[in-house]
């Protein structure tokens, strides 16, 4: 009598980083292989954009560590109408920002916490725009199709690394951000918004319409708009989000005395 092969819902959680390579250059054979499938499959994508993100936030928190250290600070655009006063304030707020609590820990929280939580919410946000238009997935294969169609993002931060160990400073302007020159109001959005488009993201959302299009068997005709209008719509919360920050930021170092 022959033995059947155990069930894979038995392979549930395991870490496969395998399948890593075999997905970026065959997406659509490993798409095929979650099909129907009911299991977690999102640890392994989402352990190693975690790990690239740390990687990335420590290079980053290092070189611009060194960079004070030489006494390489960027002033504000009008630092030469403040006061000695205020001059001195800003240079010792700026001191203060530079241990490794702003450098590495920080960064790497707030890091972490964007990257599962932004990930969370684009797979239930697709999950009800697939199965508004006729999809049939479910919450599991729309985790598992977004954390392994972010995995050009992991792509994104090695060669970001790579770069900055190479030029020996952090980016300044990631994306398309460099084109604007403004810091303030509607410059600050457009900056916040360009700096996350690039071709991963295009890579990216060419991975969404393919693995709703295979997983939740929707037609690519609609699984297009379907993902354009979530990306749109979370690059654009993600704009505003960042555009917030910056701002408060700001208030709070460059402006502390005013």
């Amino acid at each position: 009598m022959t033995e059947l092969a155990p069930p894979d819902n038995t392979r549930r959680g395991r870490i496969a980083f395998k399948r890593i390579f075999a997905f970026i250059f065959h997406p659509r054979r490993e798409y095929e292989r979650m099909t129907g499938e009911e299991r977690a499959a999102w640890l392994t994508p989402l352990l190693v954009l975690s790990i690239l993100l740390l990687l990335r936030v420590v290079v980053t928190g290092f070189l611009r560590a060194q960079a004070a250290a030489m006494g390489e600070v960027s002033l504000p655009p009008d630092w030469q109408w403040w006061t000695p006063d205020m001059q001195n304030n800003y240079m010792q707020a700026m001191q203060a920002t530079q241990g490794p609590v702003f450098n590495y820990i920080i960064p790497a929280l707030t890091g972490l916490a964007g990257l599962w939580f932004t990930w969370a919410v684009i797979s239930a946000l697709l999950h009800l725009t697939s199965t508004l238009l006729g999809g049939r997935g479910s919450m599991t294969s729309a985790l598992n199709v977004v954390g392994w169609a972010s995995l050009p993002m992991a792509v994104r931060d090695l060669l970001r690394v790579i770069y900055m160990l190479i030029v020996k400073h952090p980016i300044a302007s990631p994306g398309l951000s460099g084109f604007v020159t403004g810091t303030e109001g509607m410059a600050l959005f457009l900056a916040q918004l360009l700096k996350n488009l690039d071709l991963f993201v295009i890579w990216y959302a060419i991975l969404l319409v393919l693995g709703f299009s295979l997983v939740d068997n929707l037609p690519v005709k609609k699984a297009i708009p379907g993902v354009l209008i979530v990306l749109i719509a979370s690059l654009l919360a993600g704009a505003g989000l960042g555009t917030l920050f910056s701002s408060l930021g700001g208030m709070m170092v460059t402006r502390p005395f005013l």
